[in-house]
């Protein structure tokens, strides 16, 4: 008795060249065209009327393939489900999903937005955008976040690597950031791609090997005298709030964001909250003498509507941080950053005085890394960092006379 189904064999398609129709039984044909083209179809009845729906060409589509599809048609039908509907309706979920599916541009940016009021500097946004644009978006920016795999990843971070590591490292890790995200939120499913320990540290080369992390340029402490000798010479308000931010130890936002609402002069204190500052946790700066002053002779050009202490050019707007960078640029002293000075404040600390590790890392607002030590530190050390504060003043001024402010604006 002839087999009902599986009667054709790879050799025999292979020899079929005259145009017609040839089963293989259970449904599936093969098509042979007068072009000598093939290929496969699956016929069957449904409602009284004959049904065929193509499977595909014989170049793409093998006979286990179309076997495979042909039993997969013939289930449905059973079911009492027409091969050809299902098909459809399948393809048009598809098209929905691609259309709705979030492209790893979206949740980048859906990201950001998320994390953009936890962020005590509005330029850690611009950032995050500007380093993803620039480097994953090239690669698989407009992909489903779905489809973006570790070669994706790797083809992207490869680009730079070993010639900016890194800022290659920073962007895996908003990689790794944006697509955790994406899964939470239900954009895409299983593990993170962009993921170091267990999966890209196999990939890539350790960053530790190929390149130190080059600390903001700073200007040594037995220079910081003379560098506010000629800082004293300069007019203007960025020049006055830099010598502040020397003075106070205190990150660049911190200084050009200061409110005069922040500021105790009867206790001698500046107390930043926690919302602006890095870590989260209010900080109080012990003012010494010298930062008290500047803040006196800001105060005689204080508008009545004026909250910052630095103002901008703008009304009611804060120092811009090209201001600093400015009057660096102009003092001729671009090889240092106005971030370093909190380096060269450190320095000092370390090797010219006797305060402890923990007074002179909370002067700079740090966290407490040793877990013990921070568990039994109940206060913020203050009339300490006061004394700390003082000295460092005095080191400044051993050669420096005083200025009074101008009330020329950056």
């Amino acid at each position: 008795m002839a087999r009902e189904i599986h009667r054709l064999t790879a050799l025999a398609i292979s020899k079929k060249k005259h145009p017609g129709a040839y089963a293989d039984g259970g449904g599936l044909w093969l098509q042979v065209t007068e072009t000598g083209s093939k290929s496969w179809s699956f016929r069957f009845m449904l409602g009284g009327r004959a049904r065929e729906m193509g499977l595909g060409p014989l170049h793409t589509v093998s006979l286990a393939d179309a076997r495979e599809q042909a039993r997969a048609c013939r289930a449905l039908h059973r079911d009492g489900v027409d091969p050809i509907e299902h098909r459809k309706l399948g393809r048009a979920e598809a098209a929905l999903q691609m259309r709705c599916a979030k492209t790893f541009d979206q949740c980048a940016a859906g990201y950001i937005e998320a994390q953009r009021p936890g962020w005590s500097n509005p330029k850690h946004a611009d950032q995050w955008t500007n380093t993803l644009k620039t480097y994953a978006s090239p690669v698989f920016g407009q992909l489903p976040v779905q489809a973006v795999d570790t070669e994706l990843i790797v083809e992207a971070l490869n680009k730079i690597w070993t010639s900016k590591t890194e800022t290659a490292t920073r962007v895996r890790q908003r990689i790794e950031s944006v697509l955790d995200w994406a899964t939470v939120s239900g954009f895409r499913k299983g593990d993170n791609p962009a993921r170091w320990a267990g999966h890209l540290e196999h990939k890539l080369t350790n960053p530790a090997k190929l390149k130190n992390v080059e600390n903001l340029p700073a200007l040594p402490f037995a220079k910081i005298a003379s560098f506010l000798a000629d800082l004293r010479k300069e007019e203007g308000i960025a020049a006055r709030a830099m010598e502040f931010m020397i003075l106070t130890a205190a990150r660049t936002g911190d200084v050009r964001g200061a409110l005069w609402s922040e500021i105790d002069f009867e206790e001698k204190a500046w107390t930043i909250p926690a919302e602006r500052m890095k870590m989260k946790r209010e900080h109080r700066v012990p003012l010494c003498d010298r930062a008290l002053a500047i803040l006196e002779d800001m105060q005689k050009l204080k508008a009545d509507d004026q909250p910052y202490v630095f103002p901008g050019g703008k009304v009611g707007k804060a120092m811009s941080d090209g201001a600093l960078l400015a009057l660096l640029k102009r003092m001729k002293r671009t090889e240092i950053t106005p971030h370093g000075f909190r380096s060269t404040f450190r320095d000092w600390g370390s090797e010219c005085t006797a305060y402890s590790h923990e007074v002179q890392e909370l002067a700079l607002a740090h966290l407490i890394k040793n877990k013990a030590e921070a568990a039994y530190r109940r206060g913020d050390l203050f009339d300490k960092r006061r004394q700390l504060m003082d000295e460092w003043q005095r080191y400044c001024e051993t050669t420096v006379p005083a200025r009074v402010v101008s009330n020329k604006k950056e």
